[in-house]
């Protein structure tokens, strides 16, 4: 009997070894390939200068600073109502309207990004433009609220799991001490949290800069250094949807994508 016994577990553990060996195995060959292809064109001038010659030659400062705005911009969107929200599904919310709205996130996170573009293109950007009175309404700050508003479900979620994973006797302990609800919220539930709400933060941020198919179709895609951002942008994945498909495979161009 024990000889069955630690048999099955030595065959479990094995395959749970398996399992990460394969999944490890799989990132390194991944990185082995964008590194080993993406390398020979990087340098100074590469990350430093324009795009030329009908973006074949040139470098990627656009992108990078496009990306960099759209990032920061759903950053300060993203975050505080993202977690405003988690704290208030967790610590505040009656039980069904907390049901409903939990449904009602994981429903949000399920919808494509290419669908929230396209709601973003009939909806966002014709206000944008009548709001700034701007030529065109594809621009950074079109992207970044819709961005922002594909990043909640990410930081909601977790959060909210970071919030109730938080020991039950650390609330009750402050209130029994004479802590307000709020003063609880913000001073114990809070810090006790905070590295599964950092987790959340750098998911759904995470999810921002690798974003493609809404980001191009409403920022307008213009590689050009934004003066603000209320002008259009092009970030580095949008530059590589837009261009891999057009780079001559083995040339400069289609090595400088990677």
């Amino acid at each position: 009997m024990m000889t069955s016994i630690r048999l099955k577990e030595f065959i479990g553990f094995n395959l749970l070894r398996f399992c990460m060996a394969a999944v490890v195995s799989v990132l390194l060959i991944i990185l082995y390939d964008i590194c080993s292809k993406g390398i020979g064109p990087i340098s100074w001038k590469f990350l430093t200068s324009s795009p030329k010659v009908g973006m074949t030659e040139g470098g990627i400062l656009p992108a990078i600073i496009g990306t960099l705005v759209v990032t920061v911009i759903t950053a300060l969107l993203s975050i505080p109502l993202g977690v405003g929200c988690a704290i208030y599904i967790a610590e505040i919310a009656p039980l069904k309207i907390k049901e409903i709205l939990k449904a009602g996130i994981e429903l949000l996170a399920a919808i494509p990004s290419v669908v929230l573009g396209f709601i973003g293109m009939v909806t966002l950007v014709p206000l944008v433009k009548n709001i700034f009175h701007l030529p065109t309404g594809l621009t950074a700050l079109s992207g970044s609220i819709m961005l922002a508003f594909m990043a909640m479900p990410t930081i909601v979620s977790i959060a909210e799991d970071a919030l109730y994973s938080v020991p039950r006797n650390y609330k009750e302990g402050a209130l029994a001490l004479g802590a307000t609800h709020w003063q609880t919220i913000w001073r114990v539930m809070l810090p006790a949290a905070s590295s599964g709400i950092l987790a959340a933060v750098m998911l759904g941020i995470g999810r921002v800069i690798g974003e493609t198919m809404a980001v191009m179709m409403i920022t307008g895609n213009a590689a050009v250094i934004p003066h603000s951002i209320l002008a259009p942008v092009r970030t580095l994945t949008a530059t590589i949807a837009a261009e891999m498909g057009e780079a001559v495979v083995g040339s400069e161009h289609y090595f400088a994508l990677f």
